[in-house]
């Protein structure tokens, strides 16, 4: 099925459905193989390599859409350098009632205030057990049974009613590791209550120590998710946390509580996480200062309003080694993926850049 025909014809009928709806048509149809699939090579310029893993491309799809580790093959068939699944929790979970997720077409946004719900760990092992054995078909397949080229990550949360917020994402890590490219211990989703305070300097210490003390030898990278509705304290206190911790890497950023000036969808005032263009220039500033805050010394995933390959180079600039994107795929389709590479590809040369990773940060080192 070519991208042609989902931007024409099957996108806009999603768009029509309420989007829970539609999001899970579209799990079904790619569980079903019935999707687009990329065929020509990742430009060798695109290529990172992290925590000795090999990326055949920085641009992967963002925790959320598929929460329950179910459509991993055919999403990295889109071409898609690595997906992340999840959030995770340990118990299944409904999430917070419905109506909870609202598009902002005329912003190119989303607000979702789903909470959490998850099919929990014991069916996410199983499916992920099922792709991990599965053969390597290479890029070209969108079968949920094929396992496509590129690399897994997981997305941790806890439970809504849990007392031990730890010892959910210690559970979590427990059983995913093995089957982990990469862990993310997500604490900063604003729609379950006491979440957001799971990033304050003790807690966070706390959290992070009984997390990496139950994760394997050897084990996956751990990566921790951050709010953008921090103060510089907060981004202070997380950035000498995952130093001193040994943390592999920051995602930056999840969603926004704030409602920037000038959004005109309809839906604006619900409750809930705002994601897509919205989001960019607070998102990107955060991973800047984050960046800055740890010297370059910790690998940052960018998130946050990327709609374009400028976006993307705009957050690698700022401090991101690789970058992630969802909302965006809502309005533009999966054509979407080949086109941010391919404009990427053009922006690092046309600066000069041989490699993304001489280009990751470099706003940094050319600001005076």
């Amino acid at each position: 099925m070519t991208s042609f025909l989902f931007d024409r014809l099957i996108g806009p009928g999603l768009r029509l459905l309420d989007p829970e709806a539609a999001h899970g048509l579209t799990l079904r149809a790619l569980a079903a193989g019935l999707a687009p699939r990329a065929t020509d090579p990742d430009d060798p310029v695109l290529a990172m390599q992290l925590w000795g893993r090999d990326f055949a491309n920085p641009v992967g799809l963002s925790a959320g859409f598929d929460k329950d580790a179910q459509v991993m093959a055919p999403m990295l068939a889109l071409g898609f350098g690595f997906v992340e699944v999840g959030s995770i929790t340990p118990r299944p979970q409904a999430g917070n009632p419905k109506p909870r997720i609202f598009r902002l077409p005329e912003d190119s946004a989303v607000i979702n205030r789903l909470g959490f719900n998850s099919g929990g760990l014991e069916a996410a092992v199983e499916r992920l057990k099922s792709y991990r054995a599965a053969p390597a078909t290479g890029r070209a397949t969108g079968r949920a049974t094929g396992r496509a080229t590129g690399l897994v990550g997981i997305n941790l949360g806890k439970n809504r009613d849990s007392v031990d917020a730890a010892g959910d994402y210690a559970t979590g890590a427990a059983a995913l590791a093995p089957l982990a490219d990469y862990l993310v211990v997500n604490v900063s989703s604003p729609n379950t209550p006491g979440l957001r305070a799971l990033q304050g300097r003790g807690e966070l210490e706390d959290l992070l120590g009984r997390v990496m003390a139950v994760l394997p030898a050897p084990a996956p990278p751990l990566l921790l998710k951050i709010a953008p509705d921090l103060t510089e304290e907060d981004k202070q206190d997380i950035a000498a946390v995952c130093l001193a911790a040994g943390v592999a890497g920051i995602v930056a950023t999840n969603t926004t509580i704030a409602r920037p000036d000038g959004l005109r969808g309809a839906a604006k005032t619900e409750g809930g996480g705002l994601s897509g263009k919205p989001l960019f220039a607070a998102s990107t500033a955060v991973l800047s200062d984050l960046y800055r805050l740890t010297e370059g010394r910790l690998p940052l995933i960018g998130v946050g309003g990327i709609a374009s390959g400028a976006d993307a180079y705009r957050k690698i600039r700022a401090g991101a080694s690789l970058v992630q994107l969802y909302t965006a795929l809502i309005y533009q389709g999966p054509a979407l993926v080949a086109r941010i590479k391919r404009e990427l590809a053009r922006l690092l040369r046309d600066d000069g850049f041989d490699s993304l990773s001489a280009a990751v940060g470099a706003d940094h080192r050319y600001s005076g």
